[in-house]
């Protein structure tokens, strides 16, 4: 299966391009089967997508009630009296995808699901980490690192995240005959979510995160919270093992800030230091990756053009076309596991 770079104009070129392709394979695949099961992501670069996906869901384009959601992350330890207010707070990724998707539809998605990190109450997840130190461990080879409970932990409560909050996830994932089309961003580092570089990707299709000093020190840097002590320390994310089980996962990616992370993910082996070049595992084991970027993420990239064609990456530059002649062009062929890109 082909693993597709597109190269476009900006960030409102590749959100209209990545948009188009989202809407095409959810009627091409609605034509055969009743429900569409979409992954959905966070951050600044699926925004301009989601705008124009529920601008096309407003038009009819597709029955949007016939589209079945899972979201990528959420945090643990949001400021909040109970679950409820935790998945309503401003920095919450439930609050991002009313504000950014769910809020603009005028039909709504069938059934919405964002990872159920607002129901674990962080105070009593440290306390029973620190006494029941056998129930767990840590894994990871950089700063942020998985909490992986055992089987067995003789705590209920850890039992009870492990068991009901991240399998019970991605048992519903899988009830749902898994994800159609994926859409991710990519980390300043290659990751995805919060699957940080250096966590494993075997054996952790959802994770609890302990998230690194860094992290927070950023959070509260850039005004996301007013203190350490109201900063998140944990949260529950999607490994890279279960999102890229999708059929399709689209990265999007803009800005300078992606070009290093992005090129390396794909000039290299897979390898959990950079946990997006997992795609290539996707695409050599059926699936179809695609990876729409601006000019600026791609900068590094069409540096290697000559590299990643021998390595089996189709790479279409269409930064110089219009976006009405870029999304014309972006098709998909009546097999459903073939994408023509012109």
């Amino acid at each position: 299966m082909p693993f597709t770079v597109v190269v476009t104009r900006d960030f409102d070129h590749m959100s209209e391009v990545a948009a188009a392709l989202v809407v095409e394979d959810i009627r091409r695949a609605l034509a055969s089967k009743s429900a569409y099961v979409l992954g959905l992501a966070t951050g600044n670069s699926p925004t301009g997508l989601y705008k124009h996906l529920a601008k096309a869901a407003n038009a009819r384009t597709f029955d949007a009630s016939k589209i079945v959601s899972f979201n990528l992350d959420e945090y643990i330890g949001l400021p909040g009296e109970n679950a409820q207010q935790r998945a309503l707070h401003k920095e919450s990724y439930s609050f991002f995808m009313i504000q950014e998707l769910f809020g603009l539809l005028e039909a709504k998605f069938r059934e919405t699901s964002v990872p159920w990190g607002t129901l674990i109450d962080q105070k009593l997840l440290a306390a029973e980490l620190q006494s029941n130190p056998g129930d767990w461990k840590l894994e990871g080879s950089d700063r942020g690192k998985a909490v992986v409970i055992s089987r067995g932990a003789r705590s209920e409560y850890l039992r009870w995240i492990q068991g009901d909050i991240l399998d019970g996830y991605a048992n519903k994932i899988a009830g749902c005959g898994g994800v159609d089309l994926h859409i991710i961003g990519v980390g300043g580092r290659g990751h995805v979510g919060f699957h940080e570089a250096g966590i494993p990707f075997a054996g952790n299709p959802m994770i609890l995160v302990k998230l690194d000093d860094d992290t927070i020190a950023n959070a509260v840097a850039d005004g996301h919270f007013a203190s350490r002590e109201d900063c998140p320390l944990y949260a529950v994310s999607m490994g890279a093992e279960l999102v890229y089980g999708a059929k399709t996962v689209l990265l999007l990616a803009n800005g300078t800030r992606k070009a290093s992370a992005l090129a390396d993910a794909l000039m290299m082996e897979p390898d959990c230091s950079v946990p997006i070049s997992y795609g290539h595992f996707l695409s050599r084991n059926g699936g179809r990756m695609v990876c729409i970027i601006d000019r600026l993420a791609a900068a590094k990239v069409l540096e290697h053009a000559d590299l990643l064609e021998k390595r089996g990456i189709e790479l279409e530059d269409r930064s110089d076309q219009s976006a009405s002649v870029a999304v014309a062009g972006l098709q998909f062929s009546r097999n459903p596991d073939t994408c023509l890109l012109g």
